[in-house]
Order: C-alpha cells, then structure tokens, then sequence
C-alpha cells in the first residue's frame, strides 16, 4: 500500500514537472537567443578589456531586462497583438514608423554580424570561404523559416546553447579572484570612455529591441493559434497566464544573465590576466575555453556560435516582420504557411539577404558583432520608453494596466539605457 501511494505521488511530481516546463516558451527562447554571437563577443571582450571591471552591469540588468520582457509578453497576452500593433493604436504614424525603423537597422545589422562570425567560425573549423557559410546559414534559416515552424526546431537549436556551459566550467576549474569579482559585481570602478563605450554594449546585447517585439508577438501567436481569446476580452484565466509569464521570463533570462556573468569572468580570469585585452579574431576569443577544451577550445566555441546564432537570426528576422507587417497592418505570424502571408515572409527573407550584404564590409567579424550591440543599446531607450506608456492606457490595456513595482522597474531600465547612451555619446565627443 505504502508502496503503490509513493508511486503514485511520484507519478504526479512528474506530470507536474512536465506540465510546468512544458509552460515555458517564449520567455525561455527569449532568454536563450539573447546570448546569440553578439552577445558572446561583447561579453568576451568586456571581461578580455576590463576584467571583473564591468559584472555590475549584469547584476543591474537582470532585474531590468526581466521588468521589460516581462511587460512585452504581457502586451501581447493581454491585447492578442504585438508591440507594432499597440504602438499603433497611440501613438501617430510617424512615431510608429520611426520606432520601427529603428528596429529594422539594429536586426539587420545584427544579422549580418552574427552570419559573418558563423561563418567565420565554420571557416576555421572546416576550412573554405567565409562568404559561402554566411549565404550557406543565410538559406537554411531563410528556409526552416518559410517551411518549418519555429517552436519545432528552436527545441532542437535550444541542445546546442547548452555548450555555452563550458564557461561556468572554466571558471571552476581556473583561478578566478573571487573578492574581485564579487565586489565589481556590486560595486563599480571609475569608467573611462572605452569603458562607456562597452557599458552600452553590454546593456544593448542583455536588454535588446528585438526581444521586446519577438516574446509579445510570441505571446499574440500563442493567442492566436489556440483560438483563445486576448486576456482583455476573457479575463477568467488571468492569475493563471500571469504566472506563467513571469515564470517563463524569470527563468530565460536567468539563463541569459547566468551565461553572460561566467564569460565575463571566464575571459577575465584567462584572457585579461595575460594581458590579451582586445578581442579580435574568434580564435583569440575561443582561447577561453582551453582551460576545459584544450585542444577542442575552438570547435567549442564554433559550436556555440553557430547554434546560438541559428537560433538568434530566426528571431531577429521574424521580430522585424512582425514590427512592420504589424505597423502596416498585413497579416503575420510564422505558424502561417509562407503562400498565406507572403508579405510577412518576404521581410524575414529581404532582412536575411540584407544582412548577407553586410558580410562584404570590411568590419571584422568580432568587432561586428561587438558594434551590433553598442547600436541595439541606442536604439533601446525610445522604444522601452513608447512600451511602459502604451502599458499604462486603460483603452489599450483594459483592466490589466502594469501595476507600478513594474513599471517602475520597467522605467528606471528605459532611464538606464538612455543614460548609458548619453554618457557615451559626450564621452565620444569629448
């Protein structure tokens, strides 16, 4: 008898287990694409340059970017429409467009970087041309894109974000100053104008545009495909999709920051101590997983690139066809077959080719990458500042209007990122 009920209470332990990861998913793939290629060359090169110098930055953003995703999945959820949609319903054309433009320029930027060092790293690995791996990745995505819904492979691409591990490994299996890293986590050193220049870069790659309009489209989709009806018109199962949300964002971007924080200190306690400060190529970047990779460091590396890169590009595309199909109002939504929404796909497709282009300009990968990110950062603060006002509209939001602990944290990231901008943008002048 004893027996048969430990059975059964470990039977339901399971379904519980199963049901509750089962619930995540755009918060969760969110916080995974955030650590794309941009992200690991900012990271690198922060903790190469600075050390420990700058970990306070991700201290600071983990609560920041979760108040902005979180607020982003709730647009979605509660209006059935992504943040173009909304936006449009306030604010006048042309803030709209600009908004959406920006967005646009920062994604196809990053495409293009992220598709160089794919290729970059694939290059190394197999030998042969950069260009051809980058119009080679450029086509596979474009291709499961048009053919094969995301939530079927990003679970697949998901496996290969976990080699992104081998950094919480090589900061246990190296010295590491922990009362440095400990106390820059806390509290910050005096900042030069290098430094400004990578406290925007870090912000930008953490807290991103892109990631704003994938998890609310994703949350619209997810409205959309069950055949629910937005939280604004059925407000019964609320408590429930709430808690979900937050779980599922908590989560992806501790993931995210989890990640972020063991490359700082990973290319910290083996790059910066020898004095290998500037990050140029991927090989001196991958140099920080020989600790536990030794000779294998490099095909490490590469693996982490590509897999989070071909989980990434998806999500940069499709966040800008959602923005402007949204802002014009055309049909969107990647669980359409592309004949259904031609126009939809034919921005992840023009995005794509576009940020193949960018491939032929004489930026280097690493340095690419790292600029990708220093631009989201700019681009950041309008559009955070356009989402915590339309969250506030009653005739936008319903009953479900953000309730201020969030919004207040939603508004001191939007202060944060225009701040860091700023402060970089007289450091340069100056």
């Amino acid at each position: 008898m004893a027996k048969a009920r430990r059975q059964t209470w470990s039977k339901n332990i399971g379904r519980k287990l199963v049901g509750s990861i089962e619930e995540l998913g755009p918060g969760v793939i969110t916080g995974a694409a955030d650590d794309d290629p941009s992200g690991i060359a900012t990271y690198s090169q922060a903790g190469a340059q600075f050390g420990y110098g700058l970990l306070w930055t991700q201290l600071l953003s983990y609560p920041l970017m979760v108040a902005v995703q979180l607020v982003s999945a709730h647009v979605g959820r509660v209006t059935g429409g992504g943040l173009a949609k909304t936006f449009t319903q306030y604010f006048p054309r042309w803030v709209v467009t600009s908004l959406v433009a920006l967005l646009l320029v920062a994604n196809v930027f990053n495409i293009g970087a992220d598709l160089s060092a794919m290729a970059a790293v694939s290059g190394m690995v197999v030998g042969g041309g950069d260009h051809i791996f980058v119009v080679a990745f450029a086509i596979v995505s474009a291709l499961l894109q048009l053919f094969v819904p995301y939530r079927k492979y990003s679970n697949v691409l998901k496996v290969l974000t976990f080699s992104l591990f081998a950094y919480v490994g090589v900061i246990i299996f190296v010295h590491v100053d922990w009362p440095q890293a400990l106390l820059r986590l806390v509290w910050p050193p005096m900042l030069g104008k290098d430094a400004l220049l990578t406290v925007v870069a870090l912000f930008g790659t953490t807290i991103s545009p892109y990631l704003f309009f994938w998890q609310s489209s994703q949350e619209a989709e997810e409205v959309a495909t069950t055949k629910a009806r937005p939280l604004k018109q059925a407000p019964r199962g609320s408590r429930k999709q709430f808690r979900r949300m937050r779980m599922d964002t908590l989560i992806g971007m501790a993931f995210s920051e989890l990640i972020a924080m063991a490359i700082i200190i990973a290319t910290a306690a083996t790059l910066n101590v020898k004095g290998q400060t500037d990050i140029q190529t991927a090989s001196q970047a991958a140099e920080a997983l020989r600790p536990v990779a030794g000779q294998f460091a490099f095909a490490l590396f590469a693996l982490g690139i590509i897999g989070t890169g071909l989980l990434a590009v998806p999500v940069l595309a499709g966040s800008a066809a959602f923005a402007v199909s949204e802002a014009r109002g055309w049909k969107s939504g990647l669980e359409y077959q592309p004949q259904q929404a031609k126009r939809f796909y034919a921005i992840i497709v023009a995005a794509t080719l576009i940020g193949v282009a960018l491939d032929w300009s004489s930026l280097s990968p690493m340095k690419a990458l790292f600029f990708s990110a220093v631009f989201n950062g700019v681009a950041a603060a309008p559009i955070m500042a356009a989402l915590m006002i339309v969250t506030q509209r009653r005739e936008i939001m319903g009953g479900f209007t953000e309730r201020a602990p969030l919004l207040i944290v939603g508004w001191a990231a939007t202060l944060v990122m225009a701040g860091a901008s700023i402060a970089m943008f007289v450091g340069e002048l100056s």
